[in-house]
């Protein structure tokens, strides 16, 4: 296989599509092209985010709920329901990370006066300060992630991955038996 039209030599990506155009040339794999580098590339951000994460005894569940919490602002309070949400995560998954988080003291849980069904979770002091330290370290390490693009190709990749989160969003839709929340 000769290099992209970009000027870049195959990736196993290029590798895969190839093999696959040699054996099922009826079948069109070009979808390939896009969803296999999603799908590395969500790997290798995975792993440099999970470092960061590790570093301070958290998982990328912990962040975005911390995460959650903090961006609200004073008192850093919700509902759990506000929050799985936000998390789009179901409120039975919530209550485990939420029991994790109330553990380890990065947060507190209070029932509602009015509505006993109501539980609001809260950061702590010892959580907003974690949070605020481990959110400049995870987007100064998203930044150095992409380094090799410009501010251009960066804004360009933000708008085709919405313009691709949209088009996933009406093609699960349009499956027979899709929910539409």
């Amino acid at each position: 296989m000769t290099s992209r039209t970009n000027g870049q030599p195959p990736d196993p990506v290029d590798v895969i599509a190839s093999q696959w155009r040699r054996e099922r040339p009826d079948i069109d794999v070009s979808a390939l092209a896009v969803f296999g580098r999603l799908h590395r590339t969500y790997l290798r951000y995975a792993a440099l985010i999970g470092e960061v994460f590790d570093s301070h005894e958290i998982n990328m569940a912990s962040f975005d709920v911390l995460a959650a919490l903090r961006r609200s602002g004073p008192p850093f309070r919700r509902t759990a329901g506000d929050l799985a949400s936000t998390g789009l995560v179901t409120t039975g998954g919530l209550t485990l990370r939420l029991d994790r988080l109330e553990a380890a003291g990065l947060i507190t849980r209070e029932r509602d006066t009015a509505d006993r069904r109501v539980v609001y979770a809260q950061l702590t002091e010892a959580g907003l300060a974690l949070i605020d330290q481990v959110a400049v370290e995870h987007f100064d390490n998203e930044m150095r992630m992409l380094a090799g693009l410009s501010d251009t190709e960066r804004r360009q990749l933000a708008a085709l991955l919405g313009r691709l989160d949209h088009a996933l969003q009406r093609a699960a839709q349009a499956q027979p038996g899709a929910r539409h929340d």
